[in-house]
């Protein structure tokens, strides 16, 4: 790539040449961990779990992140496109309910290349995991190989977004990036086990102190998708063991039940269907070891 423009933040970093990107990714596709995962949504974990690809690096950079080990850069093995899809099967093989790909955005084109090989050969439903900071036209590449698409809705303030993600347009663009998932998945669908085969699951994670913007995130999303055709999943896991030193007083804290209940009223009111956290999951055992070869 001669200026890589695949995120939103376009840095045009020459990343073939071994410049760094604002995702902290040079050359090459590194991947932290591959295995079965069994803290999803429900119809994403089933008993088997969930085929979850942990790429390395990432283009959004939220300072509370609980993959901080691995979203700064290069870690892990890297692979080539070809050794990608050999991953994708073998990990498909072994019994998961899905291949499940995490913070791929950086990579998406190589990523498509590597699926589309493989895609023919593959049982189960491909789940693209995301923070919904990506484009469209980088989306577009994945039409047709991401049957499932599990996106972030992280904030509606730019202030926030700002402060947070050193992303002051993180809900417009997030906002374009589900249309476009939504286009191309459409509305939910589960088999027998009641596992997700296509559609969407649209994730919120409230953070302390921000209970309106939260219930600004669930009326916009209501605004913008057909309610009857995603499912929310309602986040209450924010721990402040990975807020940084500095970072703004309200972060220091978990979310209390009064915040979460509230913006969970407020959704069951706009008729959201989906899955609900209990203030357990506020606990750093939720990330996975990174360490695990």
């Amino acid at each position: 790539m001669k200026g890589c423009m695949l995120c939103p933040r376009r840095c045009g970093a020459a990343r073939g040449n071994g410049i760094r990107g604002a995702c902290g990714i040079a050359d090459g596709i590194f991947v932290a961990r591959a295995a079965a995962h069994h803290f999803e949504e429900p119809p994403i974990s089933g008993k088997n779990g969930s085929g979850t690809v942990f790429f390395a690096g990432c283009s959004l950079g939220c300072i509370f992140c609980q993959n901080k080990e691995i979203s700064r850069g290069s870690y892990g093995k890297c692979y080539t496109e070809e050794e990608l899809a050999a991953l994708f099967l073998s990990l498909a093989e072994s019994g998961v309910h899905n291949l499940n790909l995490v913070t791929a955005t950086h990579y998406t084109d190589r990523v498509a290349r590597a699926l589309a090989t493989v895609k023919p050969q593959l049982k189960i439903p491909v789940v693209w995991n995301s923070s919904s900071y990506e484009t469209p036209e980088a989306l577009q590449l994945l039409e047709g190989l991401v049957d499932i698409y599990l996106p972030d809705f992280k904030y509606i303030s730019p202030d926030l977004a700002k402060a947070c993600s050193g992303a002051a347009d993180y809900a417009a663009v997030a906002t374009a990036a589900l249309l476009e998932m939504h286009r191309q998945v459409g509305a939910a669908q589960f088999d027998a086990d009641g596992m997700m085969t296509k559609g969407m699951i649209v994730r919120h994670l409230l953070l302390p102190g921000c209970r309106h913007d939260s219930e600004a995130v669930l009326q916009h999303l209501a605004a913008t998708l057909p309610i009857a055709d995603i499912r929310l999943s309602l986040m209450r896991q924010y721990t402040p063991d990975f807020a940084p030193k500095g970072a703004p007083r309200h972060l220091l804290r978990r979310v209390t039940t009064f915040e979460y209940q509230k913006v969970a009223e407020l959704a069951q009111a706009l008729g959201f269907e989906g899955f609900l956290q209990d203030a357990a999951a506020a606990t750093a055992a939720y990330t996975p070891d990174f360490s695990e070869k």
